[in-house]
């Protein structure tokens, strides 16, 4: 029996994430594919536009054949945090490869910048380190950093300006730290790009797109051709018995948090830096909205958009940077959560790793994790009940409590 990893955010899941599992499958040779799949927050800092069990079902109706949830604290983070949680869960129950999107196609070439992040350098830090004082973002910094240090003709100065590239970097990075055994294989990204809002391509678009049509008041008619059958199904289901949820639907709720704190500072929340933390509780009487308060008024030539929502998120969520170093200190992801399966792949079960604890329900987590490990997974239940507490309001229907929620099974 051989397993291929994909990680992934299916928000929503659509033509580009059917290739990826497909081709996945077919490069690795393996019998089966086990998805990480974030909660209800995105790594943009962002609540998913559906709930994470209506895509898990979309991902299982489509090919995959077990979707494992990677918590909140990983999926809120930056890319390295991001890819730290994935690929533990991946080679804690002992996955046999990795099949990743990026836009150069390049294992080679993402593995050779891998390696210089993973030992980094004295000459390459020095370069990030200045880099970083002239006031750039640290993706541009570090960016800028890698053409300086290597300054062969053959390196492309773009590759840590694309996004899957960077994800793909961190993956192979995280799998460098843990002396993983792991095959890699990369597919390059096919159609839009992943900040392409355009619907030009026929067959492939961006989630961006889809979910920026959405908002716009687009109909799942006009996805037809971009969306497989079996997900646009869910999704046609989903918006005809809830609104879809967005940013600033948790604006009151930010601002009550905002205003609670506002004595004591931000900047022991993650990613949340004592100027920044400054910057907000001085802001914070102009606060109207999370977009406008992020838009208008934080941003910042050195703060990425995606890093000031993720760092609004994690006050919202009680996530602190004290959280994060106890989880890396215990080795990051610290169970397998199973938010759904396919019936006909049962026999994956009996051949998964028991290295990390394999959670169908929650009442058993108690006799399962240790103390760290439950403080992660009550991180994962208050962000499910957060969203599902907006969902609620927004439909007038009763919020669904995660005690309660079935894991997703398709025949």
């Amino acid at each position: 029996m051989k397993t291929v990893g994909i990680i992934a955010e299916y928000n929503p899941f659509h033509n580009g994430h059917l290739y990826h599992l497909q081709q996945a499958k077919a490069l690795s040779n393996a019998d089966f594919a086990i998805v990480v799949l974030s909660g209800d927050f995105t790594q943009r800092g962002t609540p998913a536009l559906l709930d994470k069990y209506a895509r898990c079902e979309m991902a299982l109706c489509c090919g995959a054949d077990l979707v494992i949830e990677l918590p909140v604290c990983f999926a809120t983070g930056s890319a390295e945090y991001f890819a730290k949680g994935a690929v533990s869960i991946l080679s804690g129950l002992k996955t046999d490869a990795l099949c990743f999107g990026s836009e150069c196609g390049s294992i080679d070439a993402l593995r050779r910048t891998a390696r210089i992040l993973a030992d980094e350098p004295e000459p390459f830090r020095n370069a990030l380190i200045q880099n970083l004082h002239k006031g750039m973002s640290f993706p541009a910094a570090r960016s800028l950093a890698m053409s300086q240090y290597l300054t062969e003709a053959d390196y492309d100065d773009s590759l840590l300006k694309s996004p899957n590239n960077i994800l793909g970097v961190e993956y192979l990075k995280a799998l460098i730290k843990l002396d993983s055994p792991m095959e890699v294989y990369t597919l390059p990204r096919q159609g839009a790009g992943y900040s392409d809002d355009s619907l030009q391509d026929p067959h492939f678009c961006s989630a961006l797109a889809l979910r920026h049509r959405l908002l716009d008041g687009g109909t799942c008619d006009e996805f037809s051709s971009f969306i497989p059958k079996a997900a646009l199904h869910i999704l046609e289901r989903e918006l005809a018995s809830q609104k879809s949820v967005h940013t600033d639907d948790f604006s009151s709720m930010l601002f009550y948090r905002l205003l609670q704190l506002q004595a004591e500072g931000y900047s022991a929340f993650a990613d949340v830096s004592e100027a920044l933390s400054d910057k907000m509780a001085k802001l914070l009487e102009h606060y109207i909205s999370w977009t406008q308060f992020c838009s208008d008024l934080l941003k910042s030539k050195d703060l990425t958009h995606s890093r000031l929502d993720r760092s609004l998120l994690h006050i919202l969520l009680d996530m602190k940077k004290q959280d994060l170093c106890d989880y890396e200190a215990s080795g990051n992801a610290q169970y397998a959560r199973v938010l759904g399966f396919r019936a006909d792949s049962k026999l994956l079960f009996s051949g998964l790793s028991k290295k990390l604890p394999l959670i169908t329900k929650l009442s058993d987590a108690d006799r399962l994790l240790s103390p760290v490990g439950m403080r992660q997974l009550q991180q994962d239940i208050f962000a499910a009940h957060l969203y599902e507490s907006v969902k609620a309001q927004k439909t007038g229907g009763p919020m669904l409590n995660e005690y309660r929620r079935q894991i997703v099974i398709v025949p």
